[in-house]
Protein backbone atom coordinates (compact mmCIF):
# COMPACT_ATOMS: atom_id res chain seq x y z
CA UNK A 1 0.00 0.00 0.00
CA UNK A 2 3.22 2.39 0.83
CA UNK A 3 4.57 1.84 -2.54
CA UNK A 4 1.07 2.59 -4.36
CA UNK A 5 0.70 5.53 -2.18
CA UNK A 6 4.15 6.73 -2.96
CA UNK A 7 3.30 6.13 -6.86
CA UNK A 8 0.34 8.02 -6.63
CA UNK A 9 1.55 11.06 -4.97
CA UNK A 10 4.64 10.90 -7.73
CA UNK A 11 2.25 11.32 -10.14
CA UNK A 12 -0.03 14.14 -8.67
CA UNK A 13 3.25 15.93 -7.54
CA UNK A 14 4.98 15.60 -11.43
CA UNK A 15 1.27 16.51 -12.59
CA UNK A 16 1.49 19.85 -10.36
CA UNK A 17 4.98 20.61 -11.89
CA UNK A 18 4.30 19.97 -15.34
CA UNK A 19 0.91 22.46 -15.28
CA UNK A 20 2.69 24.82 -13.04
CA UNK A 21 2.15 28.91 -13.83
CA UNK A 22 5.47 29.83 -13.29
CA UNK A 23 5.99 33.84 -13.43
CA UNK A 24 7.17 36.10 -16.70
CA UNK A 25 9.63 38.67 -15.96
CA UNK A 26 9.35 41.36 -18.72
CA UNK A 27 12.88 43.18 -19.03
CA UNK A 28 12.28 46.76 -20.76
CA UNK A 29 15.16 48.83 -22.03
CA UNK A 30 12.20 51.84 -22.33
CA UNK A 31 8.99 51.38 -20.88
CA UNK A 32 6.00 53.64 -21.54
CA UNK A 33 3.05 52.95 -19.02
CA UNK A 34 0.69 54.92 -20.54
CA UNK A 35 -0.04 55.98 -16.97
CA UNK A 36 1.77 59.45 -16.73
CA UNK A 37 3.48 61.20 -19.29
CA UNK A 38 7.12 59.72 -18.39
CA UNK A 39 9.80 56.87 -20.12
CA UNK A 40 11.05 54.99 -17.73
CA UNK A 41 14.63 52.55 -17.92
CA UNK A 42 15.85 49.58 -17.07
CA UNK A 43 12.35 48.42 -15.76
CA UNK A 44 11.06 45.04 -14.95
CA UNK A 45 6.76 43.84 -15.71
CA UNK A 46 6.33 40.88 -13.83
CA UNK A 47 3.16 38.76 -15.40
CA UNK A 48 1.46 35.93 -13.49
CA UNK A 49 -1.33 34.13 -16.22
CA UNK A 50 -3.09 36.77 -17.71
CA UNK A 51 -2.33 39.90 -15.45
CA UNK A 52 0.43 41.97 -14.67
CA UNK A 53 1.44 41.55 -10.42
CA UNK A 54 4.36 43.46 -10.58
CA UNK A 55 6.21 46.16 -12.19
CA UNK A 56 10.18 47.45 -10.94
CA UNK A 57 13.87 46.98 -11.24
CA UNK A 58 15.48 43.98 -11.99
CA UNK A 59 15.89 42.69 -7.85
CA UNK A 60 12.18 41.71 -8.25
CA UNK A 61 13.30 38.90 -10.47
CA UNK A 62 13.78 35.68 -8.91
CA UNK A 63 15.24 32.64 -10.12
CA UNK A 64 12.35 30.74 -11.39
CA UNK A 65 11.03 33.01 -12.86
CA UNK A 66 10.48 33.05 -17.13
CA UNK A 67 12.38 35.61 -19.11
CA UNK A 68 11.51 38.01 -21.44
CA UNK A 69 14.52 40.08 -22.80
CA UNK A 70 13.29 43.46 -24.41
CA UNK A 71 16.41 45.13 -23.30
CA UNK A 72 16.51 46.58 -26.65
CA UNK A 73 13.02 47.60 -26.79
CA UNK A 74 10.45 49.79 -26.22
CA UNK A 75 7.43 48.46 -24.13
CA UNK A 76 3.98 49.52 -24.38
CA UNK A 77 0.73 48.76 -23.58
CA UNK A 78 -1.55 47.33 -26.11
CA UNK A 79 -3.05 49.23 -29.24
CA UNK A 80 -6.79 49.67 -29.02
CA UNK A 81 -8.64 50.75 -32.68
CA UNK A 82 -11.42 52.09 -31.61
CA UNK A 83 -12.97 52.09 -35.48
CA UNK A 84 -12.91 48.94 -37.41
CA UNK A 85 -14.97 46.98 -39.73
CA UNK A 86 -12.96 43.75 -40.21
CA UNK A 87 -15.63 41.96 -42.48
CA UNK A 88 -15.34 45.17 -45.33
CA UNK A 89 -13.07 44.46 -47.73
CA UNK A 90 -12.62 46.75 -51.09
CA UNK A 91 -13.48 50.08 -53.00
CA UNK A 92 -17.20 48.54 -53.95
CA UNK A 93 -17.87 47.37 -50.20
CA UNK A 94 -21.90 47.86 -50.38
CA UNK A 95 -22.11 44.91 -52.46
CA UNK A 96 -19.78 42.36 -50.78
CA UNK A 97 -22.15 40.57 -48.32
CA UNK A 98 -24.29 39.43 -51.14
CA UNK A 99 -20.74 37.78 -52.88
CA UNK A 100 -20.61 35.77 -49.83
CA UNK A 101 -22.19 34.24 -47.15
CA UNK A 102 -22.04 35.53 -43.35
CA UNK A 103 -20.00 32.25 -42.85
CA UNK A 104 -17.03 33.22 -45.75
CA UNK A 105 -17.44 36.51 -43.72
CA UNK A 106 -16.57 35.43 -40.41
CA UNK A 107 -13.57 33.08 -41.86
CA UNK A 108 -11.74 35.96 -44.07
CA UNK A 109 -12.75 38.37 -40.42
CA UNK A 110 -10.92 36.03 -38.21
CA UNK A 111 -7.66 36.16 -40.67
CA UNK A 112 -7.51 40.02 -40.77
CA UNK A 113 -8.51 40.45 -37.23
CA UNK A 114 -5.20 37.77 -36.07
CA UNK A 115 -3.07 40.21 -38.54
CA UNK A 116 -4.29 42.97 -36.86
CA UNK A 117 -3.10 41.36 -33.58
CA UNK A 118 -0.07 40.44 -34.78
CA UNK A 119 0.92 44.53 -35.51
CA UNK A 120 0.01 45.08 -32.00
CA UNK A 121 -3.35 45.81 -31.77
CA UNK A 122 -5.03 43.67 -28.45
CA UNK A 123 -8.32 45.51 -28.68
CA UNK A 124 -10.77 46.82 -31.04
CA UNK A 125 -14.28 47.98 -31.29
CA UNK A 126 -16.36 47.15 -34.37
CA UNK A 127 -18.33 50.22 -35.83
CA UNK A 128 -20.92 48.06 -36.89
CA UNK A 129 -20.50 45.98 -40.08
CA UNK A 130 -21.50 45.02 -43.38
CA UNK A 131 -23.04 41.31 -43.06
CA UNK A 132 -26.34 39.81 -42.84
CA UNK A 133 -25.85 38.24 -39.79
CA UNK A 134 -23.25 39.01 -37.02
CA UNK A 135 -20.12 37.14 -38.19
CA UNK A 136 -17.45 39.80 -36.37
CA UNK A 137 -19.14 38.28 -32.93
CA UNK A 138 -19.13 34.40 -33.81
CA UNK A 139 -15.52 35.44 -34.28
CA UNK A 140 -15.42 37.51 -30.90
CA UNK A 141 -16.88 34.47 -29.15
CA UNK A 142 -14.68 31.74 -30.95
CA UNK A 143 -11.81 34.04 -29.97
CA UNK A 144 -13.18 34.45 -25.86
CA UNK A 145 -13.45 30.64 -25.62
CA UNK A 146 -10.41 30.16 -27.04
CA UNK A 147 -10.62 28.66 -30.19
CA UNK A 148 -8.61 30.92 -31.83
CA UNK A 149 -6.25 33.83 -31.15
CA UNK A 150 -7.56 37.30 -31.79
CA UNK A 151 -8.17 40.66 -30.09
CA UNK A 152 -10.62 41.63 -27.72
CA UNK A 153 -13.53 42.46 -30.04
CA UNK A 154 -16.45 44.83 -28.76
CA UNK A 155 -18.39 47.11 -30.80
CA UNK A 156 -21.65 47.49 -32.58
CA UNK A 157 -23.69 44.53 -34.56
CA UNK A 158 -24.86 46.56 -38.15
CA UNK A 159 -24.83 50.35 -38.60
CA UNK A 160 -28.12 51.43 -38.57
CA UNK A 161 -28.89 54.09 -41.32
CA UNK A 162 -32.43 55.28 -43.02
CA UNK A 163 -34.00 54.23 -45.96
CA UNK A 164 -31.79 55.67 -48.92
CA UNK A 165 -29.17 56.67 -46.39
CA UNK A 166 -25.42 55.80 -46.46
CA UNK A 167 -26.13 52.25 -44.86
CA UNK A 168 -28.60 51.62 -47.45
CA UNK A 169 -28.06 50.47 -51.62
CA UNK A 170 -29.15 53.55 -53.34
CA UNK A 171 -28.16 52.29 -56.81
CA UNK A 172 -30.47 48.81 -57.45
CA UNK A 173 -33.56 49.36 -59.44
CA UNK A 174 -36.96 50.23 -57.36
CA UNK A 175 -37.71 46.51 -58.83
CA UNK A 176 -34.98 44.49 -57.41
CA UNK A 177 -35.01 43.53 -53.54
CA UNK A 178 -31.69 43.23 -51.53
CA UNK A 179 -30.58 43.25 -48.00
CA UNK A 180 -28.34 46.61 -47.69
CA UNK A 181 -24.77 46.17 -46.14
CA UNK A 182 -26.38 48.86 -42.90
CA UNK A 183 -29.29 47.87 -41.17
CA UNK A 184 -32.02 50.31 -42.62
CA UNK A 185 -34.52 51.22 -39.56
CA UNK A 186 -37.01 53.86 -40.11
CA UNK A 187 -39.00 56.13 -37.30
CA UNK A 188 -38.95 55.49 -33.43
CA UNK A 189 -40.54 51.68 -33.18
CA UNK A 190 -38.30 50.35 -35.87
CA UNK A 191 -35.20 51.79 -34.02
CA UNK A 192 -36.12 50.51 -30.87
CA UNK A 193 -36.69 47.10 -32.22
CA UNK A 194 -33.28 47.30 -34.17
CA UNK A 195 -31.70 48.13 -31.12
CA UNK A 196 -33.34 45.41 -29.10
CA UNK A 197 -31.92 42.95 -31.55
CA UNK A 198 -29.00 44.44 -31.97
CA UNK A 199 -28.40 43.83 -28.13
CA UNK A 200 -30.07 40.71 -28.04
CA UNK A 201 -27.41 39.25 -31.07
CA UNK A 202 -24.09 40.54 -29.53
CA UNK A 203 -23.89 44.13 -29.47
CA UNK A 204 -22.38 46.52 -26.81
CA UNK A 205 -22.21 49.38 -28.51
CA UNK A 206 -25.13 50.76 -31.25
CA UNK A 207 -24.12 52.74 -33.71
CA UNK A 208 -25.95 55.17 -36.10
CA UNK A 209 -25.32 56.86 -38.82
CA UNK A 210 -26.67 60.36 -37.88
CA UNK A 211 -25.94 61.76 -41.48
CA UNK A 212 -24.64 60.20 -45.17
CA UNK A 213 -21.07 58.76 -45.75
CA UNK A 214 -18.22 59.46 -47.67
CA UNK A 215 -17.99 56.08 -48.81
CA UNK A 216 -21.51 54.86 -49.77
CA UNK A 217 -23.05 55.48 -53.40
CA UNK A 218 -26.39 57.83 -53.71
CA UNK A 219 -26.51 60.17 -50.06
CA UNK A 220 -24.89 63.27 -48.68
CA UNK A 221 -22.83 63.60 -46.14
CA UNK A 222 -23.53 67.62 -44.93
CA UNK A 223 -27.37 65.82 -44.62
CA UNK A 224 -29.03 64.71 -41.07
CA UNK A 225 -30.74 61.63 -42.07
CA UNK A 226 -32.61 60.70 -38.84
CA UNK A 227 -34.78 62.92 -37.26
CA UNK A 228 -34.24 64.73 -33.34
CA UNK A 229 -37.12 62.05 -32.28
CA UNK A 230 -35.50 59.52 -34.42
CA UNK A 231 -31.73 59.64 -32.45
CA UNK A 232 -33.51 60.57 -29.02
CA UNK A 233 -35.21 57.50 -29.23
CA UNK A 234 -31.89 55.32 -30.33
CA UNK A 235 -29.70 56.94 -28.11
CA UNK A 236 -32.40 56.31 -24.85
CA UNK A 237 -32.79 52.79 -26.04
CA UNK A 238 -29.70 52.14 -25.87
CA UNK A 239 -28.93 53.93 -22.35
CA UNK A 240 -31.75 51.99 -20.81
CA UNK A 241 -29.92 48.72 -21.81
CA UNK A 242 -26.63 50.21 -20.71
CA UNK A 243 -25.48 50.55 -23.74
CA UNK A 244 -23.67 53.23 -25.74
CA UNK A 245 -23.87 54.60 -28.88
CA UNK A 246 -21.18 55.49 -31.61
CA UNK A 247 -22.69 58.00 -34.09
CA UNK A 248 -21.25 58.51 -37.21
CA UNK A 249 -21.52 62.15 -38.24
CA UNK A 250 -19.85 64.24 -40.92
CA UNK A 251 -22.58 67.13 -41.07
CA UNK A 252 -22.13 69.92 -38.09
CA UNK A 253 -25.66 69.30 -36.94
CA UNK A 254 -25.30 66.03 -37.18
CA UNK A 255 -22.08 66.08 -35.08
CA UNK A 256 -24.15 68.38 -32.28
CA UNK A 257 -27.10 66.91 -32.50
CA UNK A 258 -25.77 63.49 -31.25
CA UNK A 259 -23.47 65.15 -28.82
CA UNK A 260 -26.54 66.86 -26.91
CA UNK A 261 -28.30 63.70 -27.04
CA UNK A 262 -26.09 62.18 -25.44
CA UNK A 263 -23.84 60.05 -28.35
CA UNK A 264 -20.73 58.73 -26.20
CA UNK A 265 -18.51 59.32 -29.32
CA UNK A 266 -18.47 61.11 -32.45
CA UNK A 267 -17.23 59.00 -35.33
CA UNK A 268 -15.03 61.42 -38.08
CA UNK A 269 -16.50 64.80 -36.96
CA UNK A 270 -15.71 66.30 -40.72
CA UNK A 271 -17.66 69.50 -40.34
CA UNK A 272 -17.43 69.98 -36.72
CA UNK A 273 -16.88 73.83 -35.81
CA UNK A 274 -16.14 75.84 -32.59
CA UNK A 275 -19.57 74.86 -31.20
CA UNK A 276 -19.01 71.23 -31.76
CA UNK A 277 -15.91 71.58 -29.42
CA UNK A 278 -18.13 72.86 -26.64
CA UNK A 279 -20.11 70.70 -26.48
CA UNK A 280 -17.50 67.51 -26.81
CA UNK A 281 -16.19 69.76 -23.90
CA UNK A 282 -19.65 69.54 -22.20
CA UNK A 283 -20.64 66.56 -22.60
CA UNK A 284 -17.74 64.66 -21.89
CA UNK A 285 -17.99 63.10 -25.71
CA UNK A 286 -14.72 61.60 -27.46
CA UNK A 287 -13.95 62.08 -30.79
CA UNK A 288 -12.63 59.36 -33.18
CA UNK A 289 -11.32 61.37 -36.64
CA UNK A 290 -10.44 58.33 -38.93
CA UNK A 291 -7.49 60.04 -40.48
CA UNK A 292 -6.08 57.28 -42.36
CA UNK A 293 -8.57 55.84 -44.34
CA UNK A 294 -8.93 59.26 -46.35
CA UNK A 295 -5.17 59.66 -47.05
CA UNK A 296 -5.59 55.94 -47.91
CA UNK A 297 -8.39 57.35 -50.36
CA UNK A 298 -6.48 59.79 -52.24
CA UNK A 299 -3.51 57.70 -52.41
CA UNK A 300 -5.36 54.95 -54.05
CA UNK A 301 -8.81 55.67 -55.06
CA UNK A 302 -8.13 58.07 -57.77
CA UNK A 303 -10.06 55.98 -60.13
CA UNK A 304 -12.22 54.29 -58.34
CA UNK A 305 -15.73 54.65 -59.90
CA UNK A 306 -17.09 52.84 -56.51
CA UNK A 307 -15.44 55.74 -54.00
CA UNK A 308 -15.15 58.65 -56.86
CA UNK A 309 -17.25 60.98 -54.00
CA UNK A 310 -15.15 59.66 -51.17
CA UNK A 311 -11.92 60.71 -53.24
CA UNK A 312 -13.84 64.03 -54.25
CA UNK A 313 -14.67 64.72 -51.02
CA UNK A 314 -11.75 64.19 -49.20
CA UNK A 315 -9.62 65.92 -51.46
CA UNK A 316 -11.85 69.13 -51.25
CA UNK A 317 -12.62 68.99 -47.18
CA UNK A 318 -9.71 67.92 -45.56
CA UNK A 319 -7.62 70.69 -45.24
CA UNK A 320 -10.35 72.78 -43.00
CA UNK A 321 -11.34 69.47 -41.20
CA UNK A 322 -7.53 68.79 -40.07
CA UNK A 323 -7.44 72.48 -38.98
CA UNK A 324 -10.54 72.23 -36.91
CA UNK A 325 -9.47 68.50 -35.71
CA UNK A 326 -5.91 70.35 -34.57
CA UNK A 327 -8.18 73.20 -32.43
CA UNK A 328 -10.33 70.78 -30.73
CA UNK A 329 -7.08 68.92 -29.86
CA UNK A 330 -6.11 72.21 -27.93
CA UNK A 331 -8.57 72.62 -26.24
CA UNK A 332 -8.66 69.28 -24.60
CA UNK A 333 -11.45 67.31 -26.61
CA UNK A 334 -10.88 63.33 -25.59
CA UNK A 335 -9.44 62.05 -29.08
CA UNK A 336 -8.73 58.75 -29.76
CA UNK A 337 -6.99 56.20 -32.46
CA UNK A 338 -9.67 54.48 -35.02
CA UNK A 339 -8.46 53.75 -38.29
CA UNK A 340 -11.69 52.62 -39.98
CA UNK A 341 -9.42 49.91 -41.59
CA UNK A 342 -11.15 47.53 -43.39
CA UNK A 343 -8.80 44.69 -44.00
CA UNK A 344 -6.81 47.37 -45.82
CA UNK A 345 -2.92 46.40 -46.15
CA UNK A 346 -0.60 45.34 -43.61
CA UNK A 347 0.09 48.23 -40.90
CA UNK A 348 -2.24 50.70 -42.21
CA UNK A 349 -4.15 51.33 -38.72
CA UNK A 350 -0.42 52.12 -37.23
CA UNK A 351 -0.69 55.17 -39.81
CA UNK A 352 -3.20 56.88 -37.88
CA UNK A 353 -0.98 57.94 -34.76
CA UNK A 354 1.52 59.46 -37.32
CA UNK A 355 -1.37 61.35 -38.83
CA UNK A 356 -2.62 62.56 -35.19
CA UNK A 357 0.65 64.05 -34.58
CA UNK A 358 0.68 65.87 -38.04
CA UNK A 359 -2.67 67.75 -36.59
CA UNK A 360 -1.14 68.83 -33.49
CA UNK A 361 -0.56 65.87 -31.11
CA UNK A 362 3.09 64.80 -29.94
CA UNK A 363 3.73 61.67 -30.07
CA UNK A 364 3.05 60.64 -26.45
CA UNK A 365 -0.57 62.04 -26.87
CA UNK A 366 -0.64 60.08 -29.91
CA UNK A 367 0.11 57.04 -27.91
CA UNK A 368 -2.31 57.88 -25.35
CA UNK A 369 -5.16 58.30 -27.94
CA UNK A 370 -4.38 54.52 -28.48
CA UNK A 371 -4.11 53.34 -25.34
CA UNK A 372 -4.99 55.20 -22.15
CA UNK A 373 -7.79 57.26 -24.06
CA UNK A 374 -9.55 54.51 -26.32
CA UNK A 375 -9.47 52.77 -22.75
CA UNK A 376 -11.93 55.18 -21.43
CA UNK A 377 -13.89 55.04 -24.20
CA UNK A 378 -14.47 51.67 -23.71
CA UNK A 379 -15.22 51.84 -20.55
CA UNK A 380 -12.64 49.39 -20.24
CA UNK A 381 -10.14 51.21 -18.58
CA UNK A 382 -9.63 49.26 -15.28
CA UNK A 383 -8.61 46.03 -17.24
CA UNK A 384 -6.34 47.58 -20.40
CA UNK A 385 -5.11 50.49 -21.92
CA UNK A 386 -1.77 51.25 -19.83
CA UNK A 387 0.59 48.91 -17.96
CA UNK A 388 -0.21 48.91 -14.40
CA UNK A 389 -0.24 45.96 -11.81
CA UNK A 390 -3.70 44.39 -11.64
CA UNK A 391 -4.09 45.20 -15.40
CA UNK A 392 -4.01 42.61 -18.13
CA UNK A 393 -0.78 41.80 -19.58
CA UNK A 394 -1.57 43.55 -23.10
CA UNK A 395 1.95 44.35 -23.77
CA UNK A 396 3.79 45.57 -26.96
CA UNK A 397 7.42 46.36 -27.79
CA UNK A 398 8.77 48.26 -30.48
CA UNK A 399 12.72 48.21 -31.47
CA UNK A 400 12.85 51.91 -31.94
CA UNK A 401 11.20 54.57 -29.08
CA UNK A 402 7.67 55.79 -31.05
CA UNK A 403 8.52 58.91 -28.95
CA UNK A 404 11.61 59.69 -31.10
CA UNK A 405 9.91 58.05 -34.62
CA UNK A 406 6.13 58.03 -34.02
CA UNK A 407 5.98 55.32 -37.17
CA UNK A 408 7.54 52.51 -35.23
CA UNK A 409 4.19 51.89 -34.00
CA UNK A 410 3.88 50.52 -37.46
CA UNK A 411 6.89 48.15 -36.98
CA UNK A 412 5.58 46.10 -33.86
CA UNK A 413 7.97 43.24 -33.01
CA UNK A 414 6.52 41.99 -29.91
CA UNK A 415 2.62 41.14 -29.04
CA UNK A 416 1.46 39.81 -26.05
CA UNK A 417 -2.42 39.62 -25.27
CA UNK A 418 -3.57 38.59 -21.48
CA UNK A 419 -0.43 37.30 -21.00
CA UNK A 420 -0.10 34.93 -23.48
CA UNK A 421 2.88 35.54 -26.22
CA UNK A 422 0.85 35.97 -30.20
CA UNK A 423 4.44 37.52 -31.28
CA UNK A 424 8.29 37.29 -30.59
CA UNK A 425 11.52 38.39 -31.02
CA UNK A 426 13.09 37.03 -34.41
Amino acid sequence: MKKVFSSTLLIILFSLALNAQYKTAIICGKLITAEDNKVYTNMVIIVDAERIVQIGTKDIIKSDYKIIDLTEYTVLPGLIDAHVHPLIYGDDYQVNHVKGSSAFNALRGLKVVQNWLDEGWTSIRVAGDADTQYAHFEIRDAINTGLFDGPRIYGAGHYLSVTGGGGDINFIAPEQSVIADGLVVDGKDEIQKAIRNEIKFGSDWIKLLITGAFMSEGDNPQNVQFSDEEIIAAIEEAKRRGVPVMAHAHATEGINKAIKFGARSIEHGTFLNDKSIDLFLEHDAFLIPTLSVGEYGLETWKNSKAQAKMYELTKKHRQASSKMYEKAIKRGVKVGVGSDNVGFPPNFAGKEFEFLTQIGMTPLQAILAGTKVNAELLMMDKEIGSIKVGKLADIIATKKNPIDDITELTRVEFVMKGGKIIKTIK
